[in-house]
């Protein structure tokens, strides 16, 4: 059931797109996936039993298993909504910008096979790269006025970023949604990788939980660590709605464990995909079953390819304790509508 309304959900971004929406997505399946909507409709509720909803999806779908020719079957991590202190304004505590997107950001065509596009600025006439995370935390967008909020510590930016939105926890009590807009053009590089690759961490205590580690402990490595990911994220603030979830790239407020990031390159956004995968839940140390009908619903830069996905676990630490341990590889089935006039 959980499945359904969450497609549902998408039905709404499929029929008219709503104000905030992110990267579009290859439009192949939406033939298909707005028939699938009209019969979810003709439904009448929302709220099917479960015993319907399958019903709903045998009859609407047919099950394609996406088998890569590399890495097979395919590999999953996990996402969430991170909540964290800020203020609107610089204090002695808060002193880490959280900039909007700056006028002068101009986005390139992103490649065919990837979610990665470039970003540029004029520079007396001519066309140069957008400034990198290093550049920027030097001063380069200092005193335009882009900052949107104020944060305690680098790490936590470095996070929001990386997860894509935030909740603000402003100091009289009110809570400040930003939501992903833009960023500078730089592919996003795995600084957990790094910390693998140099010996630093080893790979079965990999996850966010041991980066953020790493870098409070080695406040001079940590930034160094920072930097070489040059890929710097801009943000929007965006209504916050009871307990919504965050706003995915298709438009419409994320279910956590039923919402997933894709490769917008390559899949529609509104698609069902069944994920099967062991993956560590409940602790670090203990795998358990997830079979789960999930729904393309937002996209990454570091999400590539067609059995790749992030998957949402929502928002707080709780979640982001979950979503930092999932690094682990699972099959993946497209749901392909029938009436899609097209072959995946």
């Amino acid at each position: 059931m959980e499945a359904f309304q969450t497609f549902l959900a998408s039905c709404g971004a499929l029929a008219k797109p709503p104000a905030e929406i992110g990267p579009t997505s290859n439009p192949a399946l939406l033939p298909g996936l707005r028939h699938a909507c009209t019969a979810a409709r003709a439904l009448g509720t929302p709220t099917p039993s479960a015993a319907i909803a399958r019903l709903f999806f045998e009859a609407n779908f047919q099950p394609w298993r996406i088998a890569p020719a590399q890495n097979p079957p395919g590999f999953l991590t996990g996402y969430y909504e991170p909540e964290v202190d800020g203020s609107p304004v610089r204090t002695d505590t808060f002193t880490v910008p959280v900039y909007g997107r700056p006028d002068d950001l101009i986005p390139t065509s992103p490649p065919k096979d990837s979610n990665r596009g470039g970003a540029q600025r004029k520079q007396w006439g001519t066309l140069v790269p957008y400034y990198d995370r290093g550049e920027i935390e030097d001063g380069a967008l200092r005193g335009r006025g882009l900052e949107i909020a104020w944060l305690q510590h680098p790490v936590d930016l470095f996070f929001m970023q990386i997860q894509g939105s935030a909740r603000i926890r402003l100091p009289d009590g009110h809570v400040l949604r930003l939501n992903y807009d833009g960023h500078n053009g730089y592919p996003y590089t795995p600084v957990g990788r790094l910390l693998i690759q140099r010996g630093l961490v080893p790979r079965d205590e990999m996850s966010m939980d041991r980066i953020r580690r790493f870098i409070e402990q080695d406040p001079e490595a940590g930034r160094a660590l920072m930097r070489e990911n040059r890929s710097f994220v801009f943000f929007k603030a965006v209504p916050l709605e009871g307990d919504a979830g965050a706003l995915g790239a298709e438009g419409v407020p994320l279910t956590a464990g039923r919402s997933i990031a894709v490769d917008r390159a390559i899949h529609t956004y509104g698609a069902p995909i069944f994920i099967a995968a062991d993956l560590p839940l409940d602790t670090a140390d203990a795998l358990a079953p997830f079979r789960q009908l999930m729904i393309a619903q937002d996209t990454g830069s570091a999400i590539v390819g067609p059995a790749r996905a992030d998957l949402f676990f929502g928002a707080g630490d709780g979640p982001g304790a979950v979503a930092g341990r999932i690094r682990h590889p699972g099959a993946f089935t497209l749901l392909v509508p029938r009436l899609a006039g097209t072959n995946p």
